[in-house]
């Protein structure tokens, strides 16, 4: 009776080991810059994602440290979350190079870390995102195409200095240096805000009443169609758009000569996933050593343009005007990138 009791024993013991037991682990959310709804919401869906891993059995925490801070302000985070005793840190830095000390000594601590959004040049650390680079090129061919391949352009970024910024404006550079008769005859910063983008388009018409094209980033899209409908000029100049709900509905309504790439608010919650399999042990598939600094897992890029925004459009319903399009990977598809 005693040997049955102790091989049934072994048996549940070896089936807990080869089906994975049930884990715990407390992650760090950091995000330095919260001027905006698309922060808000990718904040929101990786505390969403985390939740979810217990219909796996596995309970994972998450710590939140999010406010508008400089890059001293976003190492103090992460110091914070070493002292917390986290075991792995997911970043949306606002540099990519700073965080290389900090980032080390994480390490050294047993801290796994991640960044989203944009990349970093740390070893210590892997990037899990889009490639930034390639969503302005897509824009920016599209918008070649869109004005014939020839005519002056103007483009409106984001917050100058911030990584993902400033991947994006080399990436519609060196499309539009392709294209001789192109110019880019100005760019702006709007820091990612939507009236500031309304404003600083409204400036770019007065100064060139010749444009043909508007490079915009998304966060500011809309406010930069709103100068264009005011000016009456929706009919002769092409631009980039955002995937915010308010905007792809005016898109749809307006007929608007617009192609958007599409970085979805999810990134953080598919860099959530695939650090918990990390945390787990598992081993990628394919190792994560695209980018510039060789430490890069890249995520598809949606594209959204006149042949799919209606279905954009309809995935959106319901959604208040700020919500962004967005996807990310479950958990099922982050396992399946691990051997």
């Amino acid at each position: 009776m005693r040997l049955k009791s102790l091989l049934l024993s072994a048996a549940i013991l070896a089936f807990g080991a080869s089906s994975g037991a049930a884990e715990e682990f407390t992650i760090g959310l950091s995000n330095g810059w919260v001027g905006s709804e698309w922060r808000t919401q990718m904040i929101e869906e990786a505390e969403e994602a985390a939740k979810k891993w217990a219909g796996k059995g596995d309970t994972i925490k998450v710590v939140v440290q999010s406010a508008n801070v400089d890059v001293p302000g976003q190492i103090a985070h992460i110091r914070n979350f070493i002292s917390q005793g986290v075991n792995a840190i997911i970043i949306n830095p606002n540099s990519p190079t700073a965080f290389d000390p900090v980032f080390a000594q994480a390490k050294e601590a047993g801290i796994l870390v991640v960044s989203t959004d944009a990349e970093v040049s740390s070893p210590d650390a892997v990037y899990i995102g889009i490639n930034q680079k390639a969503w302005a090129e897509a824009g920016a061919e599209w918008l070649a195409k869109a004005i014939g391949g020839k005519g002056n352009v103007v483009a409106i970024n984001g917050v100058a200095g911030h990584p993902a910024n400033e991947m994006r404006a080399s990436g519609y550079r060196e499309v539009f240096a392709n294209y001789p008769d192109i110019k880019i005859v100005n760019e702006v910063n709007a820091n990612w805000d939507q009236a500031q983008g309304q404003q600083a388009m409204q400036n770019l018409l007065a100064t060139y009443p010749d444009l043909a094209g508007v490079w915009v980033q998304d966060g500011m899209a809309a406010g930069a169609w709103r100068s264009i409908a005011d000016a009456k000029r929706t009919s002769n100049i092409a631009a980039t758009g955002e995937i915010r709900k308010d905007f792809i509905d005016l898109w749809v309504k307006e007929g608007l000569n617009s192609g958007a790439s599409v970085n979805p608010p999810g990134v953080m919650a598919s860099a959530l996933n695939v650090a918990v399999f990390m945390l787990k042990g598992r081993e990628l598939t394919k190792p994560a050593t695209d980018g510039q600094y060789k430490n890069s897992m890249y995520l598809p890029i949606p594209f959204v343009n006149s042949d799919n925004v209606k279905s954009v459009a309809t995935a959106l319903d319901g959604k208040p005007g700020f919500y962004s399009y967005t996807q990310s990977l479950s958990i099922d598809e982050a396992e399946a990138l691990f051997k």
